[in-house]
C-alpha cells in the first residue's frame, strides 16, 4: 500500500456529555494528561503508509482545534478540515460530512476513518495487513466483543465467518445475535468513494454503521477481531473508567 490519508472524526456536539462538552470539543477532553484525540494521533504515527491526517470537525469548535495543533508535537502533521454548522440542527450527519470532505479535499486515495473519541489499544497495522491481504482491497474495519448483549444494542452488531469475512451487520438492533461490536475505525478503499455517494443519493446520512450494512449488503467486506482495551467516550462512566483505566480517578 501506498498513499494513505487518515480522517480523524471530531464533528460532533456530544450532547451526553453535557454539560462538559457543552462549550468544548469532546475529543479534547483530558484523559491522564493527555487529550482523547491525542490516543488516536498516536496510533496513527505508528503506521508507516499514512501520509496525511485530516481532522474533521465543526464551525463551533474549529478554533479549539486550531489551538491544540498549533501545540502539537506529533511525528505527522495534521491538517485541520471544518464543516459549515454550529450546532447539531445544522449537521451534515458522520457519512455526509465525510463525504463533504472528499469532495472538498478531492480525496481519490485509500483512507482511514477514526472516531476522534475512540481510545483503542490495538495496533493499526494489524487493520492493514488484513486489508493487504484481499487480493482487491475490500473495505475493513475493527471489532470488539463486548461481552454483552444489552451493550450491544448501542453499536452496529457483527458476524463473521473463520476468515474474517463479514456475514451479517445490524446497526443498533433491538435484538442482537452476536456480542461482536463495530468500532469506528474503518479503512476504506478508494474504490469506496462511488459507493458511498450512491449510497447518500437517498438512505441515512449520519451514523457509519448504516453505511457498512448497505455496503455488505453489496460486496464483501472483512472485519478484525481485537481483545486490547478500547473505550467509546460517549458516556460519563466511559470517560471515568478511560481516566481510571489510564491512572487518573
Amino acid at each position: 500500500m501506498n498513499e494513505l490519508i487518515a480522517i480523524v472524526m471530531a464533528g460532533g456536539f456530544a450532547k451526553r456529555l453535557w454539560p462538559l462538552t457543552k462549550n468544548k470539543a469532546k475529543p479534547l477532553l483530558d484523559v491522564n494528561g493527555e487529550k482523547i484525540i491525542e490516543f488516536v494521533l498516536e496510533k496513527i504515527e505508528e503506521v508507516e503508509e499514512i501520509d496525511r491526517v485530516i481532522i474533521t470537525t465543526n464551525e463551533k469548535f474549529g478554533k479549539q482545534f486550531e489551538e491544540f495543533l498549533s501545540g502539537y508535537k506529533g511525528k505527522k502533521k495534521a491538517e485541520l478540515f471544518v464543516e459549515p454548522g454550529l450546532k447539531n440542527e445544522q449537521k451534515l450527519g458522520a457519512l455526509g460530512g465525510l463525504a463533504y470532505l472528499i469532495e472538498e479535499k478531492e480525496i481519490n486515495e485509500d483512507f482511514l476513518v477514526i472516531g476522534g473519541d475512540n481510545i483503542f489499544e490495538f495496533d493499526l497495522n494489524e487493520l492493514i495487513e488484513l486489508f493487504n491481504e484481499k487480493e482487491k482491497k475490500r473495505f475493513c474495519f475493527a471489532v470488539y466483543d463486548i461481552k454483552s448483549l444489552e451493550e450491544a444494542k448501542k453499536f452496529g452488531v457483527v458476524e463473521v465467518d473463520e476468515e474474517g469475512k463479514v456475514t451479517s451487520f445490524v446497526e443498533k438492533p433491538e435484538n442482537p445475535e452476536s456480542t461482536l461490536i463495530s468500532t469506528c475505525c474503518y479503512l476504506f478503499p478508494k474504490k469506496s468513494i462511488r459507493m458511498l455517494k450512491e449510497y447518500l443519493k437517498g438512505n441515512n446520512p449520519d451514523a457509519l454503521g448504516f453505511f457498512v450494512g448497505w455496503l455488505r449488503a453489496r460486496e464483501e467486506i472483512y472485519a478484525m477481531p481485537f481483545s486490547e482495551k478500547w473505550f467509546d467516550i460517549g458516556s460519563f462512566e466511559q470517560l471515568e473508567s478511560a481516566r481510571k483505566y489510564f491512572g487518573k480517578s
